[in-house]
């Protein structure tokens, strides 16, 4: 798989009233997502509660996506959890049903003591998945786990014949632009914090996953292409955006904050699961406020792709 160029959403689970996964809304966000102009979809991860499914509940998500999407925008399949085993059926089934590339967490109950001992228990995972891609999902905000990503590159590339990236999730440019240019750019390192993507593309990154980019990829879109036309000021204006909707979204839950906003765009996904809450009305009332204070659905609107 050549190296991804753009925007990958990372997106949200959907339940039914009774609190079951709902399938049916699941072409429509794809289609969502190709309409917005993003590369690919990241499923069952932090945004699309990937702890909080059963395994054939992610394996029945897998599947719809990799159906909806039907080759036109790539599926990342995100097959971390806590017990190796199970990890190990969810990529070997994402492979089976054809997905572009699968990704993993660190196990994060009993957590690798060192990168060796993350490396190992990586390549048992990636291993029963020998034809697909493997992204290390590097997020140690929620794992705990916090490794030299460069020490795992070195020790991961002769472990895992797969391995084709990091997908990149803390605030560490250093760390990050190391990584980029490990062996003269080896890897795919994609990263994961939206509100910094502008200065995550001055270091170099091509392609980045995110939560944000579910509702509001134009804005994003619209950075790279100021950031490629030389436009610095335009870029960082444009980015400032994202920073003021992610600090309005940040006085609250985030994943429950982020799952208000798609509801204010028109797609009702249920509640989540416990132990995570949805907002109250008056909250989320309140929040949608605060986004209209700093015009942030007039921006995304009006940078749309014609």
């Amino acid at each position: 798989m050549n190296k991804i160029k753009g925007l990958i959403a990372a997106t949200f689970a959907a339940y039914n009233a009774d609190g079951s996964i709902n399938l049916s809304i699941i072409p429509a966000i794809v289609d969502k997502m190709i309409n917005d102009g993003l590369t690919g979809v990241f499923i069952c991860g932090t945004n699309g509660e990937g702890p909080n499914l059963t395994i054939e509940e992610r394996m029945q998500i897998a599947e719809a996506y990799v159906k909806a999407a039907n080759k036109r925008i790539l599926v990342l399949v995100h097959v971390g959890h806590s017990s190796i085993a199970e990890c190990r059926k969810l990529a070997a089934h994402a492979e089976q049903i054809g997905a572009d590339a699968i990704s993993s967490v660190a196990a994060f109950y009993f957590k690798p003591t060192s990168v060796k001992n993350l490396v190992n228990s990586i390549a048992e995972i990636a291993s029963a998945a020998p034809n697909t891609p493997f992204y290390y999902y590097n997020i140690p905000t929620l794992t705990g786990v916090a490794m030299d990503m460069v020490d795992f590159l070195e020790q991961a590339e002769k472990a895992i014949p797969t391995l084709a990236g990091i997908k990149y999730t803390a605030s560490t440019l250093h760390e990050y632009q190391a990584c980029l240019a490990y062996k003269n750019g080896k890897f795919d390192i994609l990263f994961g914090f939206d509100e910094m993507l502008l200065p995550a593309l001055a270091v170099g990154a091509k392609g980045a996953i995110g939560s944000t980019y579910t509702f509001a990829a134009p804005l994003y879109l619209k950075v790279i292409e100021l950031y490629e036309l030389g436009k610095a000021e335009e870029a960082a204006a444009m980015q400032l955006n994202s920073v003021n909707m992610v600090r309005c979204l940040v006085k609250y839950p985030p994943i429950p904050a982020q799952r208000a906003i798609m509801r204010m765009e028109g797609f009702e996904l249920g509640n989540c699961r416990l132990p995570l809450v949805p907002l109250s009305k008056t909250d989320e009332e309140n929040f949608k406020a605060s986004l209209e204070e700093i015009d942030f659905f007039n921006i995304v609107n009006s940078v749309a792709i014609l």
